[in-house]
């Protein structure tokens, strides 16, 4: 089962980092619920397909340069985790935000993203 650091990694780096299609959709089914909820300022959503969608828009929109990274140490719970990250060139981000996950089962149930 996959510890909470390894699912707040494959959430930024797999899947929402993650430029290829049909990788990004076999991360998105390894790392959450399948009615995993997706929650940020822009509203929620519910399941693999609303969360796949969501990671595209991001990334597929975004050009070649921009790359997730992480920004911070992970924080930590029974079942929950945190990482600050940043969105944008190597060395000089246009986004920053923090992922809260609650895990159920070794997968992503809950995700919340905070932006700065």
């Amino acid at each position: 089962m996959p510890t909470i650091t390894e699912l707040l990694s494959a959430n930024l780096l797999e899947v929402f980092g993650n430029r290829d299609p049909a990788s990004r959709r076999a991360a998105i089914e390894r790392t959450y619920t399948e009615d995993v909820v997706f929650a940020d300022p822009e509203g929620e959503v519910t399941g693999w397909d609303a969360l796949e969608a969501k990671a595209a828009g991001l990334v597929d929109d975004a050009p070649a340069s921009f790359v997730f990274a992480d920004a911070g140490p992970v924080y930590l719970g029974r079942d929950t985790g945190a990482l600050a990250w940043t969105f944008g060139p190597e060395g000089a981000p246009v986004a920053r935000g923090v992922d809260v996950i609650e895990a159920r089962d070794g997968r992503i149930a809950v995700l919340r993203t905070l932006l700065a």
